[in-house]
């Protein structure tokens, strides 16, 4: 379970966040929706430990996996080259026979021999979820992780998050309401800052709406 209480970040006089609490419970799939600088990417890497809170709570899990929007990577490695490497980084423990589990989860079987510069955009996104899956997080935080993808790489990506989110807590953090219809289980608008809406999907009936009242039409 994740739980933030009353949590303030600022950088010098700008508030990004004003005391957002939220509990998210294993097991649910949440989106996280809102405009530019409405304080997405900051709660995230507070999550993650990148930076702290000016206050507030935050207890999360002690795994979590991470993937970035712009999902880097080693291009000139070969993909399972790539996330034995990381595995190594991250000193986990029998990382041989996760890996060969990894690959076969996310689908890259068959390219798993290849250059990562060699492969279609779906899956080297493929290959960024593997690698944030590395050490079976509690917690999984993907940014915007199906930009760029085709129609057929986007159902096969979305198909996968949604059944990753059957034995653990995913946030993924979108502008495409789809995503959020099709993949969650709820939704949190942030706008400015604040939380503006947090519902569970099946109540909503207008995501788009909800979005426009809850953020007065910005983008």
């Amino acid at each position: 379970m994740i739980q933030i209480e009353k949590v303030n970040k600022s950088f010098g006089a700008q508030q990004v966040l004003k005391d957002v609490s939220l509990t998210i419970p294993e097991g649910q799939v949440l989106g996280l929706l809102g405009p530019n600088g409405a304080g997405k990417s900051t709660l995230m890497k507070i999550l993650i430990g990148l930076w702290k809170a000016d206050s507030g709570m935050v207890s999360t899990p002690p795994r979590i996996g991470y993937l970035p929007e712009n999902n880097p990577l080693y291009e000139e490695m070969y993909v399972i080259e790539y996330l034995r490497f990381m595995a190594q980084m991250t000193q986990i423990g029998n990382w041989k026979l996760e890996i060969e589990d990894l690959i076969d989860r996310v689908g890259l079987t068959p390219e798993c021999h290849k250059h990562i510069r060699e492969l279609s955009k779906g899956y080297r996104q493929r290959v960024g979820l593997a690698q944030a899956l590395l050490g079976d997080p509690q917690l999984l935080i993907l940014d915007e992780p199906t930009t760029g993808l085709d129609p057929n790489q986007l159902v096969e990506i979305r198909s996968l998050i949604r059944s990753l989110g059957k034995d653990r807590t995913v946030i993924l953090s979108t502008h495409i309401m789809q995503e959020v219809r099709e993949m969650c289980d709820r939704v949190v608008i942030l706008d400015h800052g604040e939380i503006k809406a947090d519902k569970p999907i099946n109540e909503i009936i207008d995501l788009e709406q909800l979005f426009i009242d809850s953020t007065h039409g910005r983008i």
